[in-house]
């Protein structure tokens, strides 16, 4: 993926991104018999948030519980997909997060040392998986308290997040404005 619009002294090092409720409304989900979404509907701005974050050459991942075809059904349904420049998928990881496991098999597929860690955004919606998750790793955990679904206090300091953002497209912003930190 080409690096458009970076240069060699970027702050971010990659975004991590959550799924369900971050970037896929999880009410308009279409379940096969397993569980497996067939197809959904995208959290407004999430299709926008991911080609803007491509096109600005940020290392994508996807950090997600649950089975490996929903991911591939919505993302490809919606041409995102090939965006991601890795996926740690709970079916394949064999774990669910805000086990650390999660975080490092997409940190490590994208080749971030863990001395960058500091310069990871993880962005999700969950608070006692996303947040605690990235912030046990120490990376820059993002809260996007969009869905309906989701307890919006945190049980502990562990899942108070770095930023707070109720829109996807608002991470935008908010990347500019780490990049721009000293």
């Amino acid at each position: 993926m080409a690096d458009a619009g970076r240069t060699s002294r970027t702050r971010i090092a990659a975004v991590l991104l959550d799924s369900g409720d971050t970037l896929v409304d999880e009410a308009t989900e279409i379940k096969d018999r397993r569980g497996a979404t067939l197809r959904a509907e995208l959290v407004p701005g999430a299709a926008e948030l991911v080609r803007e974050l491509a096109r600005r050459g940020y290392p994508i991942g996807l950090v997600a519980d649950g089975f490996t075809d929903t991911f591939r059904n919505v993302f490809t349904q919606h041409g995102l997909l090939d965006l991601f420049s890795a996926m740690a998928i709970s079916e394949e990881v064999g774990v669910m997060k805000p086990d650390p496991l999660m975080f490092r098999t997409a940190l490590n597929a994208l080749g971030v040392a863990e001395s960058d860690y500091g310069r990871v955004v993880m962005v999700g919606n969950h608070l006692g998986r996303d947040i605690r998750g990235a912030n046990r790793l120490g990376l820059v955990s993002v809260w996007l308290r969009w869905s309906p679904r989701r307890s919006k206090v945190p049980a502990d300091p562990g899942e108070v997040p770095a930023y707070i953002i109720d829109t996807p497209l608002e991470l935008l912003v908010l990347m500019d404005r780490l990049e721009a930190a000293p």
